[in-house]
């Protein structure tokens, strides 16, 4: 009986060292492993592919969302929220119900209207738009959503956070003319750069992704749109690469590509430049001619899913994320009893700050309380004892450090205050 069997070669001794240490801390930051070690979240039986937040994976997420929804408002963009299910016809006209139709979740409704999940916004922000006739004055329209999107995933392509079936995507829409295009686009990639370096993501790699086999319009649209986009990235002086046929099926796209702390590329933001659903579903404008026209539509999403870029971040960190991001920033634990009351104060003292503040008044000894909240990636300890509640001091500990560091409560709470300051690259 014939076997196969497959062997990898390497180089050098330092060449097989370097893999193995890789697929060691591949495993050691794997973000399900991690999920369940610092109870962030949990994917059951009950709900495949589908995401049970824990109480701090939900605040690492809303700490996330809020992040984005400040950068995205002094960009420009106006927040709208569309409905979860909507119409066939609707799938029929975008194109969507020939070319996805297999990856959507279909229901009936009583009045045998037949229904999809939506898996992506677009659609919805094109009825946005097009509920009234609107001005060359309106644009560029930025409309932005936190949309819950479900895509009917085969079980075997699900991974965690990375491949799920229900997700929320920071989806973005900009309307626009086709003369504002360079410059729509030129802002969404500094945009999408900036939030990058802010997460901790420098080395970005972008990608153009012309059209598929199957797609709609015509040649002489599409040539028209990758043109455009590619006039777009040149112009923001971004060098890319180029990715033949991966573009979506209504038009091209840039893909940002980041790099973690493996070296391992994820592919996240996408800037798609569209000619095609606009025209589809109706949408115009009244030009400064007193004629409609058609707007062309930039499709935008800068961390794609919140559920994917959530993973990528935590195993990027391997848990330990920076101050400003994690769900528990400070724990206050007190060394005896008598310390207790002091603790609690020292505990409100940093929540009135605005910090995310846990108190740990327990009778374990000190050496099991660091142990334990080291253990759940905390980054800032605050002890307490006789000496700090007599003096109104705490000693100032860090997650992975040795030593402590003594600081009056009111400075304290001040210098860490401004280490938890939300960053904002420009």
């Amino acid at each position: 009986q014939l076997q196969r069997i497959y062997g990898t070669a390497f180089a050098s001794q330092k060449e097989l060292d370097q893999y193995l240490f890789q697929l060691e801390e591949a495993e050691r930051r794997d973000h399900r492993r991690l999920g369940r070690e610092l109870d962030l979240f949990h994917i059951g039986e009950e709900a495949v592919g589908s995401v049970f937040w824990h109480p701090k994976g939900w605040t690492l997420y809303r700490t996330i969302e809020a992040y984005m929804r400040r950068r995205l408002d002094g960009a420009g963009y106006q927040e709208v929220r569309g409905p979860l299910l909507l119409d066939r016809s609707l799938w029929e006209a975008s194109g969507h119900w020939e070319n996805f139709r297999e990856n959507m979740f279909i229901a009936e409704s009583r009045d045998d209207r037949v229904l999809a999940v939506k898996p992506m916004n677009c659609p919805g922000h094109v009825l946005i738009f097009g509920n009234r006739l609107r001005s060359y004055r309106e644009l560029p329209l930025r409309l932005a959503e936190f949309g819950s999107c479900h895509r009917n995933e085969p079980s075997g392509a699900l991974h965690g956070l990375m491949r799920v079936r229900g997700f929320i995507q920071d989806d973005a829409h900009i309307f626009c003319t086709e003369d504002q295009v360079t410059g729509e686009a030129i802002a969404c990639c500094k945009l999408l750069l900036s939030i990058y370096r802010d997460f901790g993501f420098e080395d970005v790699e972008i990608k153009f992704a012309d059209r598929p086999p199957v797609r709609v319009g015509s040649d002489a649209v599409w040539d028209r749109a990758e043109r455009d986009l590619k006039a777009a990235v040149e112009a923001a002086g971004l060098t890319y690469t180029l990715n033949p046929g991966e573009g979506a099926f209504y038009g091209p796209k840039l893909e940002s590509h980041l790099r973690d702390a493996l070296g391992r590329q994820w592919q996240c933001g996408t800037v798609q430049l569209d000619f095609n659903m606009p025209a589809r579903l109706g949408a115009e404008y009244v030009g400064e001619d007193g004629a409609r026209h058609t707007p062309v539509m930039l499709h935008r999403a800068i961390l794609g899913s919140m559920e994917r870029f959530l993973a990528i971040l935590t195993e990027h960190y391997a848990g330990r994320f920076p101050l400003w991001l994690a769900p528990v920033q400070i724990v206050v634990a007190s060394i005896t009893s008598e310390a207790a009351e002091y603790a609690a104060e020292v505990a409100r003292e940093c929540a009135a700050a605005g910090l995310r503040t846990e108190l740990d008044a327990g009778n374990e000894k000190i050496t099991y309380k660091v142990r334990e909240h080291s253990l759940a990636k905390v980054p800032i300890m605050l002890v307490v004892g006789r000496r700090e509640a007599a003096n109104r001091s705490v000693a100032l500990r860090r997650l992975g450090g040795k030593e402590q560091e003594a600081l009056a409560l009111g400075e304290a709470v001040a210098r860490l205050k401004e280490e938890a300051t939300v960053p904002s690259s420009s």
